[in-house]
């Protein structure tokens, strides 16, 4: 009997691809700036603000401006000292053209133009070209303006004087239109994306002007900071009551610049962010776990000199030292090692112990010579290992067993059959009616339903030990199945999918927020790894004849009245104020339908911001929610009276 057997393509020197030029960017952007979505969109503009920011480090350009033009291009101009334009010895081209058109070719690798860089695979401004439809490079140079354009990477004329300027006035001006064939999705810049951006840089480059201006929208916003990060503690600590004045360290040890600013507040969270060369590398890194080691090694052996700890007493841990801290460590590496090319994280070992010495020292110092601060923050430590261990206590008892042990599990729990994490979605429904509902309309096989009754705690006011004794809390944490705290595990994630929904109206509002805050105080990687949505029951419901249709905004409802032309009189409208309103079948039609629904999906763009506003929000201080409801107010829609 004869086998056929499968038919194996060649494998030979033919077949081995060589990506030309900046092809290879375009081939896989992913590699090169994290995706084609809207978070890699917004890193095309830091690449390029990245290598001004470059030149401010170098001491070399003291103004940054960006313009979001109306057709979505993007203008950075520095008053730097301009990309080189003279030809390249080896390349035989500008040096301009080079920059622009070679991966890994930059200033950065020896250290003679920049000592420290944030642009430090050479690949960014390149990569940024390759994935630009079209972009445009002017720089002003020895008392002359120089040009040249490319279309997705290719130069369209080699560089050209186009006239002349003062010699004293330099630097660099990108313009770029990102590549629909690239980005497919219907995205685009968002302003205030950018805008937490670029104060993080400011913060970071003391004295540096950052202006973004969006022409499309007339809005303006420019940054400039004195103090660096001393400015940033105190800006993310404004809504909050403060333990005593910011303590700050700087020094520099074997080339590598080290900056902290350390103040504890009221506050129940920690709130701490760490810059590699002005980058927010927001998994942390070396840096980050130096200055925690360094804080809580000098609180304990003060505490222990100064008679404030006993000897019975044990250490504090890192949890005790960090509970209401806000701090910011920046370092400036000549050769930082990062996990990727988004630099989300800093590899360098001897950056840890570099850090922890720095802020050792200085830090000891400041409490010595500053006894009611550093009794203020020992007490502090005092009350926060206390906490710790009845929260211990308290979070014993939701602990979630495994799934056969399924008593643990809250009795309110409609649980789904299907055990695959992967293919189960939970939906965390307000009340008992539409709970009723949801219950009857879901597909038992993936989802499951928890209702609550009323409003959970506000845990942005509240210690770990107090929320673990709040029914609804305790409820949702043995439903989810991750435990919470030091213990939280998010690979015993018991649904792939956490959803909230509640009702269109104000109360609904409140509770997603306060389920918000929760989620992102205690859970915060649940949002980071894409479990967390918000369902989008529908705002109306249209009936004409036999025909059934949802509108999901006032511009929906607007138009679909709109499309039924004379009839519209005619149609039944009804607005929905809660998901109990809709019967079984509506609210699968509608929300839970995966074929149908939509679902918003949470993230966490800039978490330094979003600890700002859950603070202002949810926090103790009432005249800052008190301003920004007063700012708000003309722009509330659907406000319930």
């Amino acid at each position: 009997m004869a086998i056929n057997k499968p038919e194996v393509s060649s494998y030979g020197a033919k077949d081995i691809q060589v990506l030309e030029g900046l092809e290879a960017v375009r081939r896989r952007p992913g590699m090169y700036v994290g995706g084609t979505d809207i978070k890699a969109l917004h890193h095309l503009v830091y690449e390029v603000v990245d290598n001004s920011i470059d030149e401010a480090l170098a001491g070399s350009c003291d103004r940054i401006e960006v313009t979001i033009h109306p057709d979505s291009s993007v203008t950075v101009e520095d008053n730097g000292r301009g990309i080189p334009v003279d030809i390249h010895p080896e390349k035989k081209k500008s040096a301009l053209e080079v920059v622009m058109t070679i991966l890994h070719a930059g200033g950065k690798f020896g250290h003679s133009s920049y000592k420290v860089s944030g642009g430090l695979h050479g690949v960014g401004v390149s990569a940024v070209n390759a994935l630009s439809a079209w972009c445009e490079v002017e720089v002003r140079r020895d008392g002359t303006v120089y040009f040249q354009r490319y279309e997705r990477g290719i130069p369209q004329e080699p560089v050209k004087a186009i006239g002349k300027c003062p010699p004293k006035q330099t630097g660099t001006r990108t313009t770029f239109r990102f590549d629909p064939e690239i980005f497919r999705e219907e995205i685009d810049f968002k302003f205030e994306t950018l805008v937490q951006r670029f104060r993080e840089m400011a913060f970071v480059t003391r004295q540096v002007q950052i202006r973004l201006t969006d022409e499309r929208s007339g809005r303006e916003m420019a940054f400039y900071f004195e103090g660096g990060i001393r400015s940033f503690v105190r800006y993310l600590n404004r809504n909050r009551l403060v333990l005593h004045p910011v303590f700050y360290a700087e020094k520099e040890v074997e080339n590598i610049g080290i900056e902290a600013a350390v103040q504890y507040s009221d506050s129940y969270n920690e709130s701490v962010y760490s810059f590699a060369n002005t980058i927010n590398t927001i998994d942390g890194g070396t840096h980050l776990t130096g200055l925690r080691m360094a804080i809580t090694r000098v609180i304990n052996d003060y505490a222990r000199k100064s008679g404030l700890l006993k000897d019975a007493d044990p250490n504090f841990t890192g949890d005790d030292t960090r509970e209401g801290m806000t701090a910011i460590v920046s370092i400036k590496h000549p050769d930082p090692q990062f996990e990727s090319q988004t630099k989300v994280k800093l590899m360098n070992p001897e950056v840890q112990t570099y850090v922890q010495q720095v802020v050792g020292e200085a830090f000891g110092a400041f409490l010595q010579e500053n006894p009611q601060a550093a009794k203020a923050i020992v007490q502090k430590c005092l009350t926060s290992a206390r906490a710790r261990d009845a929260a211990r206590k308290a979070r014993d008892l939701v602990i979630r067993k495994s799934a056969l042990e399924s008593m643990t599990l809250p009795g309110k729990l409609a649980d789904c059959s299907e055990r695959d994490p992967q293919k189960t979605e939970l939906y965390i429904v307000e009340g008992d009616s539409a709970g009723g509902s949801a219950k009857q309309g879901r597909d038992r096989h993936f989802q499951a339903i928890l209702p609550l009754r009323g409003k959970i705690l506000n845990t942005e006011r509240a210690r770990l030990d107090k929320i673990l004794s709040n029914n609804e809390v305790k409820a949702l944490i043995s439903a989810l199945g991750t435990g919470v705290g030091e213990g939280f595990d998010l690979t015993n994630l018991r649904y792939g999918r956490v959803i909230l929904m509640t009702d269109a109206d104000v109360d609904g509002s409140h509770i997603r927020t306060l389920l918000l805050t929760f989620f992102f105080r205690y859970m915060q990687a649940l949002i980071e790894e894409g479990h967390l949505f918000i369902a989008q029951p529908p705002l109306y419901r249209i009936a004409y004849k036999n025909q059934v249709r949802y509108a999901y905004t006032d511009a929906d409802k607007d138009r679909i009245l709109k499309e039924l032309g004379s009839a519209a009189e005619k149609a039944a409208l009804q607005r929905y104020k809660g998901l109990g309103e809709m019967n079984p079948q509506q609210l699968w039609e509608t929300t839970m339908n995966p074929e149908t629904r939509t679902l918003l999906q949470v993230s966490i763009e800039d978490a330094a911001e979003a600890d700002r506003t859950f603070d202002m929000l949810m926090g103790e201080a009432v005249p800052p929610r008190t301003r920004f409801i007063q700012t708000h107010a003309l722009s509330v829609r659907n406000l319930d009276i």
